[in-house]
């Protein structure tokens, strides 16, 4: 394209507003090439300066870069201050941590963020040093803070980072607050005018022990004989999780050498998030070698645990997010000590939670898609998960997903199976042979037309597939449901990437031959792809 007089002009505003000299210099870059007829350049800055990152499911997401349309100082400066203005109008007057992770600017921007809201009047306490996003949620709930910003972006690419936002109760928050903060941050002058002070107080390292010591408390059994394998994915989880382990009595905890240490570079994953094919190789070869008994992965922030086990076969794979979850929550439930417990789950994860409840007296309840709405359930509430590898082991203390502590209580289920000569499989089948066979699989469709995903959507609405009931989940989440018997399928965007997700379960009843079950549900499972595939691709 060619620079316009409007996208050049709101570039030179941009560039005289930034507080960042680094962030002037390198949109004045990107001008000069752009004005010098670069039309690379001059589609850059337009991206650069296409509205703004929108305050979305849990903060803000994008890539690390000057303009509007970016991270960057800038973008964080005026986002706290319209959080500070709503946490103000709303009456929230107290204490606010700030905390971050490893990634490219994230040290900047946690000191901004830190600065705005203590010039704006709040006792602002800053974590020391980058640290796993469920320690600020723990520490904003343990301190009846009013909020937490953690700057993270949690298991985006390497080029992204992002501003997370928890509420009182240690929450993320849920609408109509985002679109209220959103407005507050649309209301806030220019990023070099917002006054800011370095009056901020540091979070102690007594302070974080608090966090290690209520984790390690979680496990219920008395066996410790297990061998770990883990991955912190060059995130800043590896040594927290190592040593909430090592309290816990797991201290045969072999880690990934090469992905061990902090690197916003990610150099040995392009995508960091367990759940991306081949993002855990390294950690089960290690497995593998080292013959561990249970492998983890936690994606960079730590707040998503995913486990690998040694199969049938012999070779060891990545469990789903699904049977993760119903392995933690049985777990939960057979030890709790609540006397009217309630465990949830989302719309797009297996449905086995809720047999598995009923069959423990408990209560069950099924939201929206996210720790947002799922900490939100109900009162009572002892267990949470959600597919994407998102565990609530510990509600009363971090009230969202918290990759570590389910690590923690992970390594709990899989000694006591090891002592009784059992392991994470049985435990699945024992669950099939209990409540039958819940297969599930995701059809998982990413874009860079992201017109293409509404679309898709809109497609879907006017023309649904035959031989399924079909359920539209308008106007309270862009979601669809497919239902026929014994199977389902959930379609919806994703919250976080451009992606276009379609969720699928079958379930097969299982009389004394699990086997057979078993290979009538993959056939089944395996024809409901190749069916939701053809139809999410057809031109």
């Amino acid at each position: 394209m060619t620079l316009t007089p409007a996208l050049r002009d709101a570039a030179f505003r941009w560039i005289a507003d930034d507080p960042s000299p680094a962030a002037r210099a390198e949109l004045q870059g990107v001008l000069a090439r752009a004005m010098g007829g670069d039309s690379a350049a001059a589609d850059d800055l337009a991206d650069r300066m296409a509205g703004t990152l929108t305050f979305g499911t849990a903060g803000l997401r994008g890539p690390v870069r000057a303009g509007s349309n970016g991270m960057n100082r800038a973008v964080v400066v005026r986002t706290t201050a319209g959080l500070a203005a709503w946490l103000k109008a709303k009456g929230h007057n107290g204490t606010v941590f700030v905390g971050r992770d490893a990634r490219h600017g994230s040290e900047e921007f946690c000191a901004a963020a830190a600065s705005v809201l203590a010039a704006a009047g709040f006792t602002v306490r800053v974590l020391p040093g980058p640290l796993p996003t469920p320690v600020l949620a723990f520490l904003v709930r343990k301190h009846n803070a009013v909020a937490g910003v953690q700057i993270t972006a949690s298991h985006n690419p390497p080029a992204d980072n992002g501003y997370k936002l928890y509420l009182a109760g240690g929450g993320q928050i849920v609408p109509p607050a985002d679109r209220e903060i959103e407005a507050a941050i649309a209301a806030v002058p220019a990023a070099v005018s917002v006054p800011t002070s370095e009056s901020y107080l540091p979070v102690s390292d007594a302070e974080v022990d608090e966090y290690l010591e209520r984790v390690a408390s979680l496990p219920r059994g008395t066996s410790r004989d297990l061998r770990v394998a883990l991955t912190p994915m060059h995130g800043v989880g590896g040594q927290t999780a190592v040593e909430a382990l090592r309290r816990a009595g797991f201290s045969d905890v072999r880690v990934v050498r090469d992905q061990a240490v902090p690197d916003p570079d990610f150099p040995t994953v392009s995508f960091p998030n367990p759940e991306e094919p081949g993002a855990a190789d390294r950690l089960l070869a290690l497995a593998a070698a080292e013959d561990a008994d249970l492998a983890i992965a936690l994606d960079p922030d730590a707040d998503r645990c995913a486990l690998g086990v040694k199969d049938r076969d012999g070779r060891w794979r990545m469990l789903r997010g699904d049977e993760t979850g119903v392995l933690l929550g049985s777990l939960v439930l057979s030890t709790v000590d609540s006397p009217d417990p309630l465990v949830a789950t989302t719309i797009v994860s297996s449905s086995l939670l809720k047999s598995i409840a009923a069959a423990h007296g408990a209560r069950y309840a099924e939201t929206l898609t996210g720790f947002k709405w799922l900490v939100r359930a109900g009162e009572g509430l002892v267990f949470a998960y959600e597919e994407a590898l998102g565990n609530c082991v510990d509600p009363r203390y971090v009230n969202d997903k918290d990759g570590i502590s389910a690590a923690v209580v992970a390594c709990d289920l899989a000694a006591g199976l090891k002592a009784s000569g059992r392991t994470l499989l049985d435990a699945l089948d024992q669950l099939a042979l209990d409540h039958g066979l819940h297969l599930t699989d995701q059809v998982s469709l990413r874009f860079t037309d992201l017109s293409r995903i509404g679309a898709l959507m809109t497609k879907l609405r006017q023309d649904p597939p035959e031989g399924f009931a079909f359920e539209d989940l308008l106007p309270d989440a862009d979601v669809v449901r497919l239902t026929a018997d014994g199977v389902r399928v959930v379609v919806r965007p994703s919250g976080t990437e451009p992606k276009l997700k379609a969720y699928l379960e079958v379930v097969e009843p299982v009389d004394d031959d699990l086997t057979a079950a078993r290979a009538r549900g993959v056939e089944r499972l395996g024809a409901l792809r190749t069916r939701i595939e053809e139809l999410l691709t057809a031109p």
